[in-house]
């Protein structure tokens, strides 16, 4: 069964979620970002989500996790507890 590791950065807006994005493409550090911003309790550890395999996350969070490049941001993704910037650091098949 396929696993990945990844990090999130969870707020309540579109927007919010895009000038996080513009902020950590311009070098910002990611971690730091989530201990700042995010509205999720994994925020306190960088956004780390730790391993995880296909179906224990929502699914469009499990449709970009597992079908999205390794190390790059991606989002905004919406869901319903808000907007996520998601940046997988590992995946195996």
């Amino acid at each position: 069964m396929a696993t990945a590791t990844a990090r999130h950065i969870l707020v309540e807006t579109e927007q919010e979620c895009n000038n996080l994005k513009a902020q950590i493409e311009s070098g910002a550090d990611f971690a730091e970002m989530a201990a700042e911003h995010s509205q999720c309790p994994s925020g306190q550890q960088g956004g780390d989500l730790g391993s995880f395999s296909p179906g224990q996350m929502v699914k469009e969070f499990d449709d970009v996790v597992f079908s999205a490049e390794v190390g790059k941001v991606q989002g905004p993704v919406q869901t319903q507890f808000g907007y996520h910037l998601i940046e997988i650091t590992s995946r195996d098949e």
